[in-house]
């Protein structure tokens, strides 16, 4: 591979596209301006070859590409739009060139339609595994974000998409490989997992539609989400087995697999959260016209705070843990 300085050239962007940014990659750092009716919202998370992602169930472009969305979704559950973003890389010589120029074409093709601009990062070697940093900032009006400990007792548990069907994707690629035999049902799980789509939009208008919800984004799974809402708001939420949203290609599934995957799978990206009861049937009425999905799978109740799956008749404690990404489930 060429030398940093090269490679930094070559990924740096040709134009920007947000009016608050001085001063982008070229510096010590980067310098944009704040808004005065805005608060700025910042996260940053790290993505490890053999952890989080293996070249057999993820191209670059496509590592990229959830690189980036992963922490924009973070963004959306607070209810923020994103500006900016900062790329930090180690680099194992078993990677190419080209291979890490799709990684940061993978990224700018998710920072794109949001108008986002990549203002900074590092690169350095590493001996072994790649090791993929992405920090992220965003803005949300002052006073308006949205955080975890807001469910009450009354409220309704909802998601906005599809869960579990990551889960699956992932499965059946640690079965078959990149280039497996996939129906077409297959494949589109497999989308779901190699490329999330951030819910941005979602989170935006539930923002402009209550001024309370409790949000999270669902990257561990439901259950490990709902728990952290729970534990935040020391609150009771019972999740309705039966209302949780399969998509239609999971049916192949048992019933059983369905549910480890929708509870525990992870990686969906969709938001989960409570509102107001009375808010439900108007905010789904608005999300349905703006062409994004709402979903109702439980309820917040007085009582133990935890995370309770409602089955039939039956009621049982879920504790919070998430999918084991590279262990298969049979």
């Amino acid at each position: 591979m060429e030398d940093e300085f090269a490679f930094i050239s070559r990924i740096s962007p040709n134009e920007t596209k947000q009016h608050t940014l001085i001063c982008g990659i070229g510096d010590d750092a980067a310098v944009y301006r704040s808004s005065s009716h805005m608060d700025e919202v910042i996260c940053v998370d790290t993505m490890v070859e053999g952890v989080h992602f293996r070249r057999d169930t993820l191209s670059p472009f496509q590592i990229g590409k959830k690189g980036l969305a992963i922490n924009i979704s973070d963004l959306a559950a607070m209810g923020a739009i994103p500006a900016f973003y900062l790329v930090s890389i180690a680099i194992p010589p078993t990677w190419s060139e080209s291979e890490l120029m799709d990684i940061y074409k993978g990224m700018e093709s998710v920072a794109k339609p949001f108008n986002m601009d990549l203002i900074g990062g590092d690169t350095v070697s590493i001996s072994e595994s790649l090791v993929l940093t992405v920090t992220v900032i965003g803005r949300v009006e002052q006073g308006q974000a949205k955080y975890r400990n807001q469910a009450k007792a009354g409220d309704v548990l909802f998601v906005t998409g599809y869960v579990g069907t990551s889960a699956a994707g992932l499965n059946l690629l640690l079965e078959k490989g990149l280039d497996g035999d996939f129906t077409e049902h297959e494949k589109k799980l497999i989308t779901f997992h190699q490329e999330p789509s951030p819910h941005v939009k979602e989170g935006r208008l539930l923002l402009q539609a209550t001024k309370r919800v409790a949000l999270n984004d669902v990257s561990d799974g439901v259950a490990s989400e709902a728990n952290e809402l729970a534990e935040a708001s020391q609150a009771r939420i019972i999740i309705d087995s039966e209302k949780l949203p399969i998509h239609e290609s999971m049916k192949e599934f048992s019933r059983t697999q369905q549910l480890n995957w929708a509870l525990f799978g992870g990686e969906d990206f969709v938001l989960i959260g409570t509102i107001a009861k009375e808010r439900a049937d108007q905010i789904a009425k608005q999300f349905s016209e703006h062409n994004a999905r709402f979903h109702v799978i439980g309820f917040v109740e007085e009582g133990e705070t935890g995370v309770f799956l409602k089955e039939g008749n039956a009621i049982k404690k879920l504790e919070k843990h998430g999918y084991n990404h590279f262990q298969k489930r049979g």
